[in-house]
């Protein structure tokens, strides 16, 4: 094996070394706890609070309005819960294309007398406003849709929707975890009340991520015991994975425009080397609405697990969907709510971007992705396709 890229940035990223180097302190020196009130817990209290000042000015808020925790699939579960639970009963919306933290959250609160309303997505996996506009009832009590889709990279019409919740009345939860870092989002301008965001998706530590809740937003805890983040999430804080994530943002901050644009660019030079050397293959999800590093490319006729394992014996790491869900032989619930063909959906690769992918990277994974599919497509019965 000659050569070694990575292009799973959407499922995971390398920690980046600025990152690593502000964190390594809290696991030795500043090792105390948050809570103690002695020099050993205000060491580490202060850098506790550096980061949520951090995460706070890049998303230009207040501080005490974050919440610290465990991933990106806990703030979905605090976030739909908490306002769920704060109303009562009633009932919330969100489409068919979320991520299963919200999706299954959303089937458990069905479970405890919510009712949930799943939104169809059109071709390109967007949702329409106006389909979450006939959805709006008086007893709605939530909306949840997410900025972008992980798998096919697809960003929403979020402003449009917040818009429409906040005429209403209704809080917006939006799940932030792709774009977070990525996209810019004017979360007040947008009329998003509650926005989930994750560390090891921005080159920060994984087992850390943050719930953003606007104040003023009635929410829940879901989680009991100490006092900890306003009594909003108790257990004692990861303190070395919160600096880390402070440090990430900060990075995030400075580096992300020029990143997005030098990532575009590779992604569409992806596609089109793909393109022209492979047939029979189309991009899935919006052409222009869309995340940076994202191509979610169908192979028509063989199964995308085969290319995933065909491209890691070359070295090359991507993903046949959502980390979440790898493994799993059914085509991708994501472009089956898009209405994807079964041998379109079954081909389906995703290759995600990040900042240490280059021009050659890119030129390597389109010279490898022919011989593969190739290989592939010559193996299968006559007529499968």
């Amino acid at each position: 094996m000659s050569r070694r890229v990575y292009l799973d940035h959407n499922a995971s990223t390398p920690v980046h070394p600025e990152v690593l180097a502000e964190m390594l302190p809290y696991f030795s020196e500043h090792f105390g706890n948050p809570s103690s009130v002695h020099g050993f817990g205000r060491e580490a209290r202060a850098g506790l609070d550096q980061a949520r000042d951090r995460v706070a000015r890049f998303l230009r808020v207040a501080p005490e309005e974050i919440v610290f925790t465990s991933g990106g699939t806990e703030s979905d579960n605090l976030g739909l819960k908490g306002l769920a639970f704060a109303r009562g009963r009633g009932h919330l919306i969100t489409s068919k294309i979320e991520h299963h933290a919200v999706l299954r959250a959303g089937q458990w609160l069905e479970s405890q007398g919510f009712e949930v309303t799943y939104l169809d997505v059109d071709g390109y996996g967007m949702v329409d406003p106006d389909d979450v506009k006939r959805a709006i009832r008086p007893d709605t009590i939530g909306i949840s849709i997410m900025h972008a889709n992980s798998e096919i990279g697809t960003v929403q019409p979020v402003s449009a929707i917040g818009a429409l919740a906040r005429a209403h009345g209704i809080p917006f939860h939006v799940d932030a975890v792709q774009t977070f870092g990525k996209l810019d989002l004017d979360v007040a301008a947008a009329g998003i009340d509650l926005l989930s965001f994750s560390g090891h998706k921005i080159y920060g530590p994984k087992g850390i991520a943050g719930l953003w809740v606007r104040k003023g937003t009635k929410m829940v805890s879901v989680q009991h015991g100490g006092e900890h983040e306003r009594r909003r999430r108790a257990g004692t804080e990861n303190v070395p994975g919160i600096v880390g994530l402070g440090k990430a943002v900060e990075v995030r901050g400075r580096d992300m425009k020029e990143e997005r644009v030098r990532v575009t660019a590779l992604r569409d030079r992806l596609f089109e080397g793909i393109r022209t050397r492979v047939p029979d293959v189309r991009l899935n999800g919006h052409p222009t609405e869309r995340l940076p590093g994202t191509a979610n490319i169908s192979y028509r006729g063989v199964e995308s697990e085969s290319v995933v394992l065909g491209l890691d014996l070359k070295g090359i790491g991507v993903s046949a969907g959502s980390a979440c869900t790898s493994g799993n032989v059914e085509p991708s619930y994501v472009l089956v709510a898009m209405g994807a063909p079964l041998p379109w959906a079954m081909g389906a690769v995703r290759h995600s971007l990040g900042r240490s992918t280059t021009a050659e990277d890119i030129d390597y994974v389109i010279e490898s992705a022919e011989p593969v599919v190739r290989k592939l497509r010559a193996a299968m019965p006559v007529g499968a396709a």
